[in-house]
């Protein structure tokens, strides 16, 4: 049994025991044979202050600092989405807080063929989309399909793209076939939520968004708000609440004010160091999404003629304060890393994981070795109040080496086009995600990391191979698997197309009259049993 995620929390809540070779063994059990349906289990919640019968009633301000871009909807790149998406629509499976082992939503079992070439998925009989219509198997397939079209540049097109066939004629069972075994195909059905054909079109500008989830869509107001209503006909049972409006703040400071004057119940995007004042005042509980991680790492485009001597990208990941980013910016919540995978995942070695410990001396030989190095420009998003602020401890670490950096903020959906499509000059900060998941998915999947297309523009045929293989393994828990994950954090560690900084989490601070505040692990807030207080 491995420990749980190394965050230090700075209020409590739910305590979580993690057997995470066990859950892993039972993913793999779900790979090679029969999986009997068992009840989901929620998400991590927060405290609840008053106790007490759940009461119906009431909408939940939500704060948050990013508007919504219906181009970028599924690209999980802003918690203004992350939000509407978590309550909007269910994806097949959820995986819980603690573990890869899969529990039912809209798929209640499912069997893998001894080759891993076939997965058939049962799925409910009850569910209807917003607007009356039946879920049945070709909204699966349907979804499927969007998600492995390149148009929508979501990060499991790879994963999506490798199913092959699909027989929906059961429309509440489908079958999947592929060309050869995938180890991450339950990742896709805890990530991809299931879309509606009917209204999709209309999804891509914002006008709505029709799922099967908790709450319906009313309407967006650009810059402005987002408006959610109950759905009292949830296949889950109707939410307590009577809607949800997701306010867009874009001022981390004004969004932590608003919060504490009562206009808001629940803010997502501010600092650390304001979730944590607000911990420490009272009538305020700070929710780190634990199971959850993120990483914040710093980019580097390896085409940029100063970035390309990987001795150049070995200083800065020498010469970068970990330390400091974790204690001053994340308050201690996270811990620094080499490598992404968090201390549960089977890819997971301390001993590599501490390869780029701070060494100013060795940094400092390596760019005297490589000579003079160009000022280069550090990129990062106004829309993440912790970022300018790690920019800056940057900055400041590689001026000490004899590397000049100069900063340049970016508006959110600029840096995540910017991201996609790998087009930052130099070096950037920010967050990534999956490393969550089976370890195969990062590889194949995450902008930074996907071997096929990156954001850095390293192109390697060894990762492309390491990439393909760890993909490929029917049992991502076994011993062959662990040696592919291996093999790909030796890949990563050698070429340094990305400097991993810190694990960490994002947060969420509710008032004390919110309760029974969850997430899930693909950091979507989870309200459909949330109640508010009177």
């Amino acid at each position: 049994m491995t420990t749980p995620p190394s965050v230090r929390r700075r209020r409590s809540t739910a305590s979580r025991v993690t057997a995470a070779l066990a859950a892993l063994a039972a993913l793999a059990l779900v790979a090679t044979g029969c999986e009997s349906a068992v009840e989901a289990q929620s998400g991590g919640g927060g405290d609840d202050a008053a106790g007490g019968e759940p009461q119906s009633g009431g909408v939940l301000q939500v704060g948050t600092t990013s508007d919504l871009v219906p181009a970028g909807l599924f690209t999980n790149s802003s918690q203004t989405t992350d939000v509407l998406v978590g309550q909007v629509y269910d994806s097949l499976i959820d995986y819980p807080l603690d573990s890869l082992d899969p529990q039912p939503r809209l798929a209640t079992a499912w069997e893998t063929s001894e080759d891993g070439r076939e997965v058939t998925v049962d799925l409910r009989d009850d569910v209807t989309f917003h607007d009356g219509s039946d879920f049945t198997s070709d909204d699966v397939r349907f979804s499927i399909e969007t998600w492995a079209d390149p148009t929508w540049t979501v990060q499991f097109q790879r994963t999506a793209a490798a199913v092959t066939g699909f027989d929906t004629s059961d429309p509440n069972k489908i079958v999947l076939s592929f060309d050869r075994p995938i180890s991450n195909l339950l990742d896709l059905f805890d990530v991809m939520p299931i879309i509606d054909e009917e209204s999709f079109d209309a999804d891509a500008t914002g006008q709505t968004y029709v799922g099967t989830g908790p709450f319906t869509f009313e309407s967006w107001t650009p810059g402005s708000k987002i408006v959610l209503n109950r759905n009292d006909d949830y296949w889950d049972g109707a939410p307590y609440l009577d809607g949800v409006q997701i306010n867009i703040v874009p001022d981390a400071q004004s969004v932590v004010s608003q919060l504490r004057s009562g206009q808001l119940d629940t803010i997502l995007g501010m600092t650390n160091r304001d979730a944590e004042s607000l911990g420490e005042a009272g009538g305020f509980t700070v929710h780190p999404f634990e199971g959850s991680e993120r990483h914040t790492y710093v980019g580097t485009n390896v085409t940029n003629p100063a970035l390309k001597d990987v001795r150049v990208r070995q200083a800065i990941a020498l010469a970068v304060d970990k330390e400091r980013i974790v204690e001053e910016v994340y308050r201690g919540v996270g811990r620094p890393i080499s490598l992404p995978w968090p201390e549960y995942s089977p890819a997971y070695d301390a001993e590599k994981d501490a390869t780029y410990s701070r060494d100013v001396a060795r940094a400092k030989e390596l760019v005297a070795e490589v000579g003079d190095i160009p000022t280069l420009p550090l990129e990062y998003s106004t829309a993440l109040a912790n970022h300018e602020a790690i920019a800056q401890i940057v900055q400041d670490n590689l001026a000490e080496i004899g590397i000049e950096v100069t900063l340049q903020p970016n508006e959110q959906p600029d840096h995540i086009e910017k991201l996609i499509g790998g087009t930052f000059p130099g070096l950037w900060i920010l967050d990534h995600a999956y490393a969550q998941y089976t370890p195969s998915t990062l590889a194949v999947t995450a902008y930074p990391f996907n071997a096929e297309k990156n954001s850095s523009n390293f192109v390697d045929d060894t990762y492309k191979a390491d990439a393909v293989a760890a993909w490929e393994q029917v049992d991502p828990s076994s011993p062959e698997a662990v040696e592919a994950y291996a093999k790909l954090s030796d890949d990563l560690l050698e070429n340094l197309f990305l400097i991993e900084l810190s694990t960490t989490t994002f947060q969420a601070v509710t008032s004390n009259d919110v309760h029974d505040f969850t997430w899930s692990k693909r950091s979507e807030p989870v309200l459909a049993k949330t109640w508010l207080s009177s």
